[in-house]
Formats: C-alpha cells, sequence, structure tokens
C-alpha cells in the first residue's frame, strides 16, 4: 500500500481484519494531514462502523443540526437544510463534521493494534515489477533499502499519485480552476455572526464560504472556495474578494477573524478510465480526485476501501479483483463528480441566475436535499463487498 491518508488506512485497517499482512509505505517520518475540516456522511460512517469506529468517531467529530444557507449577503438564511436527528432517522447513521487529522490519527491508532500492518516511514521512493500476478516490490525508505514480493500494490498516494502517474503511465491531476482557503478560528471569534450548532454556507459569486464549529477543539473550520484561474499557492498571504466583503457583514466578520492565517490549497481532479493493470490499482484522490462540492472525497475513499479490501481477499489474483472493483465503484464515483461539479457552478453563479436559484432552494424546503441526495446518503457497502 502506498500512502498513509485516508484511504490507505481505511482499507489496511479493512484488510487486516480479514487477516492480510499489509504493508503501507509513507514519504513523511510520521503520520501527518494538513488540512482542516471534514465531513463524514452516512454512507462513509456505515463503513467507518463496520470497522470499529462508531465509537471512537463520535468522540473526536460534532454533529450539526443543519445547515444555514446565506446567498448573496443576506443577513438571515434563506433556509436551513436539516441535518442532525433527520438524518439518523432516515439513513440510520448520523453526519457529522470533524478535523482531518482527528480521523487520520483514529485510523492510526486502531491500524496500530494489528500485528499484521506495518507501517513504514520515510518511504522515498518505491518500484514495482510484475510479470503475470507475480509483484516485485522495491522500496528505499530512510538509509534503508528493502525488497519484497506482494498479492498487489494498492496506490492510495493522494491526487498527485506517483503509482497512477509512473507505474500505471497514468494522466497527471487537472487544475480545476478553483483554489480552496482554509483556516481554524477560535469559536468565540465569529460565535455572534455564525451558528455553533449548525453549518453556515455563504454564496456570492465566483465564491462560497462554509464554516462549522469543530467543539471539540473550540475552532470554527473555515473553507472559502474562489474562481482562480491561476493556482494560489500556500505563501500567498490572503484571499481576495473585492466588493464582496464590503457588502457582506458576515463574510467581513470571518475575513476579520481569519487575517492573513488562510492557508491556500489549490483544487486539482483526476480523470482516468484506469484504475489498476495487472496487480497494481488505485483507490481514493489517486483514481479519481474530485471537487469538493458535495464533501464526497473521503467519503467516496472510504466506499472504496470496503468494496476492494474483500475482493482482494475473495479473489484468486489481484488483477480479478481489482477489475471487479473497478467495475463496481466507478458508475457510482463518476456520479459523485458529475453532481461535485454540478454544485460548483450552482454555488458561484452571478445574478440574475441567482434569483432562479434562490427560488428552488427555497422551494425544495429544508428536507428537500434528503431526495435529491437519498441515493448518495443512503448507499452501504456489504462486507462482501456487494451494495446493500
Amino acid at each position: 500500500m502506498a500512502g498513509a491518508g485516508i484511504a490507505g488506512l481505511t482499507l489496511a485497517l479493512a484488510l487486516a481484519k480479514f487477516g492480510a499482512q499489509i504493508v503501507v509505505l509513507e514519504r513523511n517520518s510520521a503520520i501527518s494531514e494538513y488540512g482542516a475540516g471534514l465531513q463524514i456522511s452516512p454512507n462513509a460512517r456505515h463503513a467507518l462502523n463496520h470497522l470499529g469506529l462508531d465509537q471512537t468517531i463520535a468522540d473526536c467529530s460534532f454533529e450539526p443540526s443543519g445547515i444555514d444557507v446565506y446567498p448573496d449577503a443576506r443577513q438571515s438564511p434563506l433556509l436551513t437544510l436539516e441535518l442532525g436527528a433527520a438524518v439518523r432517522q432516515r439513513y440510520g447513521a448520523p453526519y457529522v463534521v470533524m478535523h482531518r487529522a482527528d480521523l487520520v490519527e483514529t485510523l492510526y491508532k486502531t491500524c496500530r493494534r494489528f500485528a499484521n500492518i506495518d507501517i513504514v516511514f520515510d518511504a522515498q521512493h518505491w518500484e514495482a515489477n510484475s510479470e503475470g500476478p507475480a509483484l516485485s516490490i522495491n522500496v528505499q525508505a530512510a538509509a534503508q533499502r528493502r525488497q519484497g514480493w506482494a498479492f498487489a500494490l494498492i496506490g492510495a498516494d493522494g491526487v498527485h499519485s506517483h503509482t497512477r502517474n509512473n507505474l500505471l503511465a497514468g494522466p497527471p491531476a487537472r487544475y480545476t480552476g478553483r483554489t480552496a482557503w482554509r483556516a481554524l478560528v477560535p469559536i468565540a471569534a465569529l460565535q455572534s455572526h455564525l451558528a455553533i450548532d449548525r453549518t453556515s454556507m455563504l454564496l456570492g459569486p465566483d465564491f462560497h464560504l462554509i464554516a462549522y464549529p469543530l467543539h471539540q477543539r473550540g475552532q470554527f473550520n473555515l473553507a472559502l472556495f474562489i474562481n482562480a484561474p491561476e493556482p494560489q499557492t500556500r505563501s500567498t498571504p490572503t484571499p481576495s474578494l473585492g466588493r464582496n466583503t464590503s457588502q457582506n457583514p458576515r463574510l467581513a466578520a470571518v475575513m476579520a477573524a481569519v487575517a492573513d492565517q488562510w492557508g491556500a490549497w489549490p483544487l486539482y481532479t483526476v480523470d482516468t478510465q484506469k484504475w489498476f493493470e495487472g496487480p497494481i490499482g488505485l483507490i481514493g484522490d489517486a483514481a479519481h480526485a474530485m471537487e469538493p462540492f458535495q464533501a464526497q472525497g473521503a467519503a467516496m475513499a472510504i466506499e472504496d476501501a470496503a468494496v476492494l479490501a474483500p475482493l482482494l481477499i475473495s479473489q484468486p489474483d489481484a488483477a480479478t479483483a481489482f477489475a471487479q472493483y473497478q467495475n463496481a465503484r466507478q458508475p457510482r464515483v463518476r456520479q459523485v463528480m458529475r453532481t461535485s461539479h454540478a454544485n460548483g457552478q450552482i454555488f458561484h453563479m452571478h445574478w440574475p441566475w441567482t434569483i432562479g436559484r434562490d427560488m428552488a432552494m427555497k422551494a425544495q424546503g429544508p428536507t428537500g436535499h434528503f431526495r435529491r441526495l437519498d441515493w448518495l446518503y443512503g448507499h452501504k457497502v456489504a462486507q462482501s463487498g456487494q451494495n446493500m
């Protein structure tokens, strides 16, 4: 396994529960996760619960009661989309928010309890050579070189995947024309402007802002998405919203609270039909990095792991397992990618198109999003690798 992020650690844990021997290769010297907030929808939570993580995630996450939608500088929400108890009742699992690092740490600590999971840090370079079903892997980790044979190599190494680009000759990631600016600020700094029991979504021309409380950390997670022709870098000090800030007191309060503490994260996507070749395959962002406008990137990686693990265990060779996994996952993932892209277009609309958008959102009511997304949130991955 290449990559000790959400995709790699979830798959390692799922495989370990079947008794497989797993080696996870991680480029960094320790577990690290750049970023801030993460949304875990019911479809992902069901898969994590199957791994025995329900209570651990509950202890380090927060369940918002709804989403307040503020289009175009409105001072009161256009509507509040229900979450909380309504989600639990409809889908049998909660919709929660948490810090991304807390999920990675939870997965890592759980993996450490399994003697059949070996995590190799400082794995700066690896090569794989396959002859039929046989796969030899050479790893340069710190000052040591390791060599061995494996049933499969799974690239869970992210959007700029070495496995995809170099071992499978796949396409590079494509910049979307948008950059995410992320920050964490104390709840006290914004509690008079944003609800502390709900998610807030501010919509404007060419941008939108998502904010939700991480009560375990005493912070608001903020994610500001802006159209940007060229990728912004983490060294860029602050995002610019021009007149949008001065005309929107709530947005102005957020910008003032963060000041120059934003971190820029250019958004890239991956579009490839080829998720495997022989005993080498891809999961998560390495296979299908998507725009984050349905908050399903991590969820799709978690579902990938839940589908792929039992197939790798039950099939006679890795190529057969990967073929079945690809056939099972690609249609759903592509539907999520299309939904995410459409959301980005809708969120960033200009007047007068926003008039129709806002009327449609108001007309759907506080639970209309459930009917639209039942196919997504109501999805469960069975332990057999098939859909329930």
